[in-house]
């Protein structure tokens, strides 16, 4: 059984930075992928950035060239830049055991709200 427990989060004004973690119950290397999910009120739960072996890493538009996802022996990270209002959202880090794009360990989600 894989445990996820995330870290972080919290409350910014518009243009500052998080950072998120997210600690694994075992190596993130045994992981086929890693990500980062979003959800904001009223709206599905978006892809935000994922993470495949060592370095490959991919990105939803929308935070590309402001998030930094990336992994260490056992913690997940989000780095989060220059944020905006519309980065408000509860965040999930989630991991695939099974397949490349199908998340199966979940963790319990994180609030950020970013304040204009």
């Amino acid at each position: 059984q894989v445990q996820l427990e995330q870290s972080g989060g919290g409350l910014v004004q518009a243009g500052g930075s998080l950072r998120l973690s997210c600690a694994a119950s075992r190596s993130t290397l045994s992981f086929i992928a890693m990500g980062w999910y979003r959800q904001a009120p009223g709206e599905q739960r978006e892809l935000v950035a994922t993470i495949t072996g060592v370095t490959a890493t991919s990105y939803a538009d929308s935070v590309k060239g402001r998030f930094t996802i990336s992994r260490d022996a056992r913690t997940l990270h989000l780095q989060m830049n220059s944020l905006q209002p519309e980065d408000t959202a509860v965040y999930y880090c989630a991991a695939a055991t099974r397949a490349r794009h199908v998340f199966d360990y979940w963790g319990q989600g994180t609030q950020v709200t970013v304040s204009p």
